[in-house]
């Protein structure tokens, strides 16, 4: 199914995980309008007529909201989606020896530009008359590790941002998932654990295709769930 004539503002899409979600989305006819802060990582993503790039600090409100006003602001493609890919994982030690700033740089990375992000964006997809918002919680926020609180905390508080964002705007047409996945096979993640089998570990295209169902209308039915992506083999 073709979703030409409609954009979507994916956030982290020049990074691991996002340039397959990027190529995915362009793939269904979605005019992608992806912010960047790394210049290096826009070599990643070949030019394309459906994609928009923009640099943006994602973590300021004002830039925030100049992004969501560039992926609204196309009346022949109206923003029907937000995908937010943005975040990170720290681990380390256990609760009683990691200082509150590590702890809430974690809160801070992973939730200020979800929230952001989709504070922008939700004024021009009710406009619209509708749309979804994706975000990334992680299989760990309810099966817990020893040593990531920080990251275990705001993974945990994505699904709950989302779940809130399901009801509060359902009278609006907008939906809202959070995708689970396990350790997601990234350049970056292979280059941290260079030992791991990666059995278990779930491939990025695997994840855009699933992405790509949810801001679809063939999720039409779809909101405030919880989707995994476990990976397999």
């Amino acid at each position: 199914m073709t979703e030409s004539g409609r954009s979507v503002l994916l956030t982290g899409g020049t990074g691991g995980l996002g340039v397959a979600v990027t190529r995915r989305l362009l793939a269904d006819g979605w005019r992608v309008v992806v912010p960047w802060i790394a210049e290096k990582e826009l070599e990643r993503l070949d030019p394309h007529p459906g994609l928009v790039l923009t640099r943006a600090d994602l973590f300021d409100p004002a830039g925030v909201a100049d992004v969501a006003a560039l992926a609204g602001g196309d009346e022949q493609a109206p923003l029907r989606a937000v995908v937010n890919l943005v975040g990170g994982f720290a681990s380390g030690a256990r609760v009683h020896e990691s200082p509150i700033e590590d702890f809430e740089a974690m809160l801070r990375l992973n939730l200020r530009p979800l929230y952001l992000c989709t504070q922008a964006a939700l004024p021009f997809m009710i406009d619209a008359g509708g749309g979804s918002v994706v975000a990334m919680s992680t299989k760990a926020a309810f099966a817990p590790f020893s040593g990531a609180s920080g990251y275990v905390t705001s993974k945990a508080a994505v699904w709950a941002f989302i779940s809130a964002l399901a009801v509060e705007y359902r009278d609006e047409g907008i939906r809202a998932n959070a995708v689970l996945p396990s350790v997601i096979d990234t350049p970056g993640n292979r280059a941290s654990q260079p030992g791991s089998s990666r059995k278990g570990w779930v491939a990025p295209e695997a994840i855009a295709e699933v992405i790509a169902f949810l801001i679809g209308e063939s999720s039409a039915a779809m909101t405030g769930a919880q989707v995994p992506v476990p990976g397999v083999g």
